[in-house]
C-alpha cells in the first residue's frame, strides 16, 4: 500500500479556518507519519507553515470566498450576492474542473473547511469527502439571501454539495446546521501555546505589573485609530506591524518572532471580534478576551454564549473602541472569576474520524460508516 494522500481545502476567509484545520492535521501526522498532504488555499504559504509542522504541497488558489467584507466586522452583502451569482452561473463547469483535478491527483480523501465546491467535485470523481467547521456557507447564505428570488437554486446546489460529504464534523461551539443529515459534533478545535510571558516582557521592556493586550482581528483587517488613543500607564498593546502605529503604549508583534498562539497564551488579554479561531484558542489557553460584535453575523451568538461559560470575556462598543476607552472594560474583564479551562479535544476526535478513510481498510470503513449512521447527534 502506498502513502495515504489527503487533499485539504482551507477557506481563506480570515485565519479561523486554518486555526481549525491545523490541529487536526498535526494529530493526523502523529497517527500517520507518512501521510501525503496537498493543501489548496488562498492563504499565503508562510501563514500555512506557521501553523503546520508537516510538509505539504500548496495549491495557491481559493475554491470559496465566504463573504466579501468591508472590514473585519462588517459585510458587503451586495458584492457577496454578486459573487455568488457569478460563481453559480458556472457551477457545473467548476464542479467538472474539481472532479478532473481529483481524478488527476487521486487523493484517498478530500477534507474541507468549509468550501462546498470540492465536496461536489469529489462526489463527481467518486472520491470520498469530509467537511468540518463551526459553520457552513449554505446556512449563512440562507440567512442573508433566502428571500431573494434568485437564491433558491444556488442554495440547493450549496446544500446538495454539503450533503454529498460522508460526514460534516461540527466543531464546538458551532451553529445548529439542522439541514445537514450526517452531522457529527466534535469538541473545541484549538492549538495550545507555550507560556513565554517572562521572555515577552523582557523583549518589550515591561515591568511585572504592566499588562499586555494582543490586538488580533484575524485575516480580515480592521484598522483601529490607535495613534489617537490615550496613553494609559501600565498597559501595552501588541499590534500588527502593517498598521504603522506610533503610540507610546504600542509595539509591533511581528518583530517579536514568536508564534501567534504563544503570544495569545502569554498576554493578559486579547482584543478581537467574534471568530471561531481566536475565541476557541483564548478559552483553551486561559486568555481573557475583549470583543467587538460583528454586524449581523449569525455564528457570533453561538461563540459568545459558549465563551461566557468557558472563558472570561467582555463586550466593548464601537465608540469606546475607536476612542480607546478600554481601561474600564479591561478591569471588569480581569475581575471575572476564572472558569475551568476547556480541553481542545476536537482535533483528536476529527483525526480519529478521518483515519479509516486514509488507511484504506474496507472492513474499518464499513464499521466506521455504520457507527456514523447509527450514532445519535448529541452535543
Amino acid at each position: 500500500m502506498g502513502r495515504a494522500h489527503l487533499f485539504v481545502d482551507i477557506s481563506a476567509h480570515g485565519f479561523g479556518h486554518l486555526a481549525q484545520v491545523a490541529p487536526v492535521l498535526e494529530a493526523l501526522k502523529q497517527r500517520l507519519p507518512e501521510l501525503r498532504l496537498t493543501i489548496r488555499s488562498g492563504l499565503p504559504t508562510d501563514k500555512l507553515r506557521a501553523r503546520l509542522s508537516a510538509n505539504f504541497t500548496h495549491l495557491h488558489e481559493s475554491s470559496d470566498f465566504g463573504y466579501v467584507m468591508h472590514d473585519a466586522v462588517s459585510l458587503d452583502l451586495e458584492a457577496t450576492a454578486l459573487a455568488y451569482r457569478r460563481q453559480h452561473a458556472d457551477w457545473e463547469a467548476l464542479v467538472d474542473r474539481d472532479a478532473r483535478l481529483f481524478n488527476e491527483l487521486q487523493p484517498d480523501l478530500v477534507f474541507t473547511d468549509v468550501a462546498y465546491l470540492p465536496l461536489a467535485g469529489a462526489a463527481r470523481a467518486g472520491i470520498p469527502s469530509v467537511a468540518m467547521c463551526s459553520l457552513n456557507w449554505a446556512e449563512l447564505f440562507a440567512h442573508f439571501f433566502a428571500r431573494e428570488d434568485w437564491a433558491a437554486a444556488i442554495h440547493h446546489q450549496m446544500l446538495e454539495a454539503y450533503k454529498s460529504a460522508e460526514c460534516f464534523l461540527r466543531a464546538t461551539p458551532g451553529m445548529a446546521m439542522a439541514d445537514l443529515p450526517r452531522l457529527r459534533p466534535i469538541g473545541p478545535l484549538a492549538a495550545l501555546g507555550r507560556d513565554c510571558r517572562q521572555e515577552l516582557q523582557a523583549q518589550l521592556g515591561c515591568s511585572d505589573e504592566e499588562r499586555v493586550v494582543l490586538v488580533a482581528f484575524g485575516g480580515v483587517e480592521k484598522q483601529l485609530p490607535i495613534n489617537d488613543w490615550p496613553a494609559l500607564p501600565g498597559l501595552r498593546w501588541l499590534v500588527p506591524q502593517a498598521w504603522r502605529v506610533n503610540h507610546p503604549n504600542a509595539a509591533d508583534l511581528e518583530p517579536l518572532h514568536r508564534p501567534i498562539i504563544d503570544l495569545l497564551r502569554s498576554v493578559d488579554a486579547v482584543l478581537t471580534k467574534p471568530g471561531y479561531g481566536t475565541f476557541a484558542e483564548a478559552a483553551c489557553n486561559g486568555t481573557p478576551l475583549l470583543y467587538l460584535r460583528r454586524e449581523d453575523w449569525p455564528e457570533q451568538d453561538f461563540l459568545i454564549d459558549w465563551l461566557q461559560l468557558h472563558g472570561r470575556c467582555k463586550e466593548v462598543g464601537e465608540g469606546d473602541l475607536r476612542a480607546g476607552r478600554l481601561q474600564p472594560a479591561l478591569e471588569r474583564l480581569w475581575s471575572q472569576a476564572t472558569p475551568p479551562t476547556p480541553q481542545p479535544s476536537g482535533a483528536e476526535e476529527a483525526a480519529a474520524a478521518l483515519v479509516p478513510w486514509l488507511t484504506r481498510s474496507e472492513q474499518d470503513l464499513v464499521v466506521h460508516k455504520a457507527r456514523w449512521s447509527h450514532c445519535p447527534l448529541t452535543d
